[in-house]
């Protein structure tokens, strides 16, 4: 049986008066991409970095790959990173860096399939601090996957990409993955979550609050989005059976909905000349929003 590549166990951490873990009880299974998701301090980060050895464990034991020492140099090597602050040499081009972090690992990948896969052609000559943005998260991509890592831990990797860059790296996500990899993707990008993750993990307030495939979360939130072209006024619209929300847009109302068939069956009793209708069930971000909803709806980690 493979063991996970990670389980905690009553897992606290605290920074002075705030308790940023709080028995955290966790198993991240082999194979799978998880998609970590957690509104504003609400511990993924330093979940992420107790992970890596980062910061020590203060209460609760952590075990990678079964073992009880996630500092052991045989868990670290099995390990690709791509953190938001790299603090790689930006003197150095890609290439050069390509080989540097390769040299770290005894099996890394070919240089050149990983510049095609990371989508870094024509750039294997130009120093790091010269890149643009979203090519820096490519390479750091590229670093993280370099050393063919059986756990990839990738911390909003596709900030600052533009839709087609994104697409591209999703790609090379379920490269990896199909590969035999694990990988724990932190991502603020309900879409990117939906489309890649085997698994998510919702944490609020520095606990696991919620975790099951994208669907099972989603079914958590019964909820379908209602938009409709309708004279009804306010009051008329939030006295409609099973309405949970109601917001005026132009022309007509976008509406939350416990179980839209209800609603909408009363909406066109009341207004037989609505026009325009369009029910769509629950997605997995109106699912986190839900889920999450005593914080900001601001969903990008900070802490």
């Amino acid at each position: 049986m493979i063991p996970p590549v990670a389980e905690l166990t009553g897992v606290s951490h605290r920074y002075a008066d705030v308790q940023a873990l709080d028995e955290v009880d966790l198993r991240l299974e082999a194979g799978q991409v998880t998609a970590l998701l957690g509104p504003n301090g609400a511990g993924k980060s330093t979940l992420i970095h107790l992970l890596l050895g980062l910061k020590p464990v203060q209460s609760g034991t952590i075990r990678l790959f079964g073992e009880q020492a996630p500092n052991a140099r045989t868990c670290r090597s099995r390990i690709g990173t791509m953190l938001q602050a790299s603090g790689v040499q930006d003197n150095l081009t890609v290439a050069e860096l390509l080989a540097l972090f390769g040299s770290f690992y005894p099996n890394p990948v070919d240089r050149d399939d990983l510049i095609e896969e990371a989508g870094l052609v024509g750039l294997e000559n130009r120093r790091f601090g010269h890149l643009s943005g979203g090519q820096q998260q490519r390479a750091l991509f590229a670093l993280a996957a370099v050393g063919q890592p059986d756990w990839l831990i990738l911390d909003e990797p596709t900030t600052g990409l533009d839709p087609a860059a994104r697409r591209r790296l999703w790609q090379a996500v379920q490269v990896r993955r199909d590969a035999g990899a694990s990988i724990l993707l932190c991502t603020h990008y309900m879409d990117e979550a939906q489309r890649l993750a085997d698994h998510v993990v919702v944490m609020n307030h520095g606990q696991v609050m919620h975790q099951g495939t994208p669907d099972e979360i989603r079914r958590r939130v019964p909820q379908d989005r209602i938009r409709v072209r309708s004279s009804l006024d306010e009051a008329a619209v939030r006295a409609l059976p099973a309405v949970q929300h109601a917001e005026r847009i132009e022309g007509g109302w976008a509406l939350l909905s416990s179980n839209g068939a209800d609603s909408v069956r009363a909406l066109l009793v009341a207004d037989p000349d609505a026009s325009r209708l369009e029910v769509i069930g629950a997605d997995l971000e109106t699912a986190f929003l839900s889920l999450t909803e005593t914080e900001p709806t601001s969903i990008k980690d900070a802490a």
